[in-house]
Order: C-alpha cells, then structure tokens, then sequence
C-alpha cells in the first residue's frame, strides 16, 4: 500500500520586505544578505495575519477537491502558537467546516514538528487507510530589530493531506532520528523574538545531519546515490548548500560541485524570497523543487532533512508520482508570488512593531490584504476570526494609516 502527499499547498502573506532596504537602513552591504545567507526577499504578516489564518488559508488550497468527510485527523505543527491550551488546529477546523467526528491537535518540537506530524499522519493512515489527515505548518519566524536573524525572518504555511492515495509523493516508513538537549535556539513565554546563537546552532544542524543520516542507513542500508534530490530545513536558503555539500564531504560521494548543487538548488527557490517560516520551510522547499524544476521527476528519489533546534533531527525519504504536475496549482501559486505587496522601510517597522492588546479588551484589526481567512480581532481575550469575501481587500490607506499610527 502506498501512502504520502495526496495535495499540498503554501500560502505566504501578501506583504514582504526587500532585503536591499533592509541593508540600506541597516547600513550593511546587500551582498551580505543576497550572497552571504541567500536572501533576496522577507514576508511579513499583516497585523490581521497569524498562524491560524495563514494556516487555513494554506489548508483551504490543500482541501480542494478532497471530500472533508474522509479527513479524521488534523495535525497542526508550528511553534508559533496563540495559546497555552487550546489547539491552533481546532480554529482551522472551524474555519474550513471539517466534520464533527475529527481529532484536532497541535504538536511543536521547533521546526521539526512538521516532519513528526507527517510521520505520525502516515501511521494513522496505515491503520485506517480509509482516513486522510489534513498536516498544516504554519509559522512566523522573528527576531529582534538590528539583530543578527533580522534579515532571516519569514513567515508562511503548507498543508497537506496524507492518504493510501497519493499524487505528489510516496513517503517511505523509515526515518533517521537524532534528540539531544542542547540551547541553540529558543523562544520564552515571555518573548515574542527568538534567542538563537546563529553559529553554534549550525553545528548543532550539522552534527544532527550526521547523526540521522547515519540513523537512517542502519535502518534502510540507503546510499548517498540512491538520492536524484534533496531538501534541508532552511533557516535561509545557503544553509541548504552548507548542509549538502557537507553531507556529500561526509560519504565521499563523487559528484563535481555543479552536479551537486543541482541535487539541491531547485529547493531554494521560494526561500530566497519568503524567509524562514520554521515548521513549514522544509516543505516550501519541497514545492519549489516540484513548481521550478524543468525536468519531469516522476520516479526520483528525494532526500529529507527536517531539523528542530533545541534539538531534534529527522532523515527521510520519499518518491515523486506520475502526473504530480497535474496536482501542483504551480501557475497560482506564481502569480500569488509575483503579486505580493513590497513595504517601504516605515510600513515594515509599523507591522513589525504593531500587538494585539495584553488586556483582553475589544480590539478590531485593520484590514489589508489577506487570503480567504484573517484575525478580525480581540474580544474578551478571545480571538475573532472571519472569512473574506471574494474581492474584498485593503482599504486604501490601510497600510499608510498603521504606519503613522503608533504600536498598540
């Protein structure tokens, strides 16, 4: 029985930064960001944006064609979370209508939550392949104004329905596993920036690589050349690059640097111009592979690493389907892209700076320019949410009004 990826989707926001004023403003040569990380271009959710509505609005896509009552499980994977308690997944359950009869839960493990979901989706479809399950990973990833990850904050979501009826990729059942308590990374309760010690964290990364790599061939006796691709988390998109050229030094594989990075490069893509968003990254990088590579890679073999700080770290594998093109929305999902939003440095600062009241009182966002979802506001420390009609947008001077407005 095959199992893995029946549809997949991403939604980003519809605004984003230029890295070049970013460099202008931080005085810093664009090359640095551009060459030095990868960098071209950061989203930035709008301040009736969060994880919730990107999420539904990714899951929305996913859903397409996908009859709601075979979906039992929703797994939503983000370590962005809006509450102690209640589960991000049970709001995207109500957004989209899904079924009564439905488990909804929310897991976290830093960025390699997404990947655990996948696995945990593909053992419940195995003993009930009748069932789907709906995987949705949905982050903000943001740090401090002036800081080292500044340049590397993102936001975005993919979902996914797992299934016995695959159309994009077979996910294979092994996996390489590597857990070690280590502090390269974290966000307290009482933070909304990251804490991240950049250089430590990226041996961490590698050395966690090694590890589930080695991991993985104990359980699969997998070599380096059973693999035409692969895809890395991406807290930016050179780390992609690092992570490949170093796992190829470390089985001696005999490919020439351009035979190497063409193993990798189409994964890229879309994290040059949407930044780091976490849990869904690895999986971004998985629809670039398939939305801008020109050769047909129905029956290639693609490589994972999904890596959490703190840490965890996961090897995978899975296999591409005939016809995955057909199930893509490639041409959409370009146009989304090209139509975003570029704020000037004044309006990243007024959506960077801009929080919901911390006193549970009535609150109305403004609006802008969303998917089908957005946060409508706050009421008695609860979070409104609401569809969008079709067509509606921004007011005018949305944008330009929060930028003159100071932070709540």
């Amino acid at each position: 029985m095959k199992i893995g990826i029946e549809t997949i989707s991403m939604y980003v926001p519809r605004y984003g930064l230029d890295l070049r004023i970013l460099a202008e403003h931080r005085d810093v040569d664009y090359n640095k960001y551009h060459q030095g990380i990868g960098q071209e271009f950061m989203s930035v959710p709008s301040p009736d944006e969060d994880v919730v509505t990107m999420g539904a609005n990714a899951a929305q896509q996913a859903m397409a064609g996908v009859d709601p009552t075979d979906v039992r499980t929703v797994i939503f994977a983000t370590e962005s979370g809006i509450d102690q308690s209640k589960a991000a997944a049970i709001y995207v359950h109500k957004l989209l209508s899904l079924p009564e009869n439905c488990r909804t839960v929310e897991m976290k493990q830093a960025c390699c939550s997404s990947s655990s979901a996948l696995h945990f989706a593909l053992a419940t479809v195995a003993l009930k392949p009748k069932e789907k399950v709906l995987i949705i990973a949905s982050d903000i990833a943001r740090y401090g104004l002036e800081s080292a990850g500044e340049p590397t904050q993102g936001a975005g979501a993919v979902a996914m329905v797992i299934s016995a009826s695959p159309r994009i990729m077979e996910i294979g059942p092994e996996v390489g596993y590597f857990t070690e308590d280590v502090m390269d990374f974290w966000r307290p309760n009482y933070k909304n920036e990251a804490l991240v010690d950049g250089k430590y964290s990226i041996k961490v990364y590698m050395n966690a690589l090694e590890h589930c790599w080695k991991h993985y061939q104990e359980e699969t006796h997998a070599r380096f050349e059973d693999f035409d691709h692969f895809c890395y988390h991406l807290p930016f998109s050179r780390m992609g690059t690092k992570a490949h050229l170093h796992l190829a030094r470390h089985e001696k594989a005999g490919l020439s640097s351009k035979e190497l990075q063409a193993q990798v490069d189409p994964s890229l893509g879309y994290n040059r111009i949407t930044g780091n968003a976490y849990t869904a990254s690895l999986y971004m990088g998985l629809l670039s592979l398939l939305d801008n590579n020109d050769l047909n890679l129905a029956h290639k073999n693609i490589g994972f690493f999904s890596y959490g700080s703190g840490c965890m770290g996961a090897f995978f594998g899975g296999s591409v389907l005939p016809g995955y093109r057909e199930h893509l929305n490639s041409s959409e999902r370009a146009a989304w892209l090209r139509d975003r939003h570029h704020l000037t440095y004044e309006e990243y600062l007024s959506f960077y700076n801009h929080s919901l009241p911390q006193n549970g009182h009535n609150y109305r966002t403004s609006r802008h320019r969303s998917g089908a979802f957005r946060l409508a506001g706050v009421e008695s420390h609860q979070r409104i949410y609401e569809c969008v009609p079709a067509g509606a947008g921004a007011s005018a001077e949305s944008v330009k009004a929060l930028a003159a407005a100071p932070a709540v």
